[in-house]
């Protein structure tokens, strides 16, 4: 069978501020598979109350962690559509070695045994991830949102848009940012060193520009390079 007929799902790794969700969606362009994101599969659930929807939502308004089992069936279903056939760029799952186990048992079943699996950490310094995540500021009047770096206000503390004050969301400052971090990295580090010691990651600068880590991430993904 050749390579092009196998299907072939990317993992992407990388702490808040990597990149991820900018990196996937260039992905889904450029190699025309879907983007699959945890948390637009909830929020879709939530919204339409879909039977999972519902059972999420028991968990979550009790304030409690939702369980594997339901993300695992949020993103089974999603998978099993006919634009998955050929493989799905996935952000945001799975986040722990039983989801990741639960993922390869799902897509052995899904494609006959038949697949790729591509997991990529795009590495990216903590101080780099909080320069691009403390920056962000709002416009309390409009909402307009601004970054100190990528997208400053002509006027430092004034909104181009309305003039309006521009503050700092409590889920912007960078004492906040830094425990997503260090959550993130406490929970996915063994998730990292599972697939590395399975010869599968790929890791990928996430320092440089975003073209120039797209180039990056299709290089080793066309090209089969791993760690």
């Amino acid at each position: 069978m050749s390579a092009s007929s196998v299907a072939r799902y990317i993992v992407l790794l990388g702490a808040p501020g990597a990149g991820k969700g900018t990196q996937a969606e260039l992905l889904e362009q450029a190699l025309k598979l879907p983007h699959v994101a945890s948390g637009d599969l909830f929020r879709e659930h939530l919204k339409n109350e879909t039977e999972l929807g519902r059972l999420a939502r028991s968990y979550i308004e009790k304030g409690e962690l939702v369980p594997d089992d339901v993300t695992i069936a949020m993103v089974r279903e999603r998978l099993s559509q006919p634009d998955c056939a050929k493989g799905a760029i996935l952000d945001g799952f799975p986040r722990t070695i039983p989801q990741a186990q639960a993922l390869e048992d799902m897509l052995a079943d899904l494609t006959g045994g038949t697949y790729e699996l591509i997991p990529i950490y795009i590495e990216v310094p903590q101080d780099v991830l909080l320069a691009r995540l403390g920056g962000r500021w709002t416009c309390r009047n409009c909402q307009a949102v601004y970054h100190e770096l990528f997208n400053p206000p002509q006027v430092p503390g004034v909104c181009d848009e309305c003039g309006g004050e521009l503050y700092q969301r409590p889920d912007d400052t960078p004492e906040t940012h830094r425990r997503r971090i260090e959550v993130y990295m406490e929970q996915t580090a063994p998730l990292i060193d599972y697939y590395r010691e399975q010869g599968l990651l790929v890791t990928v600068d996430g320092r440089p520009s975003v073209q120039e880590v797209r180039t990056a991430l299709l290089a080793v993904i066309r090209g089969g390079e791993h760690d």
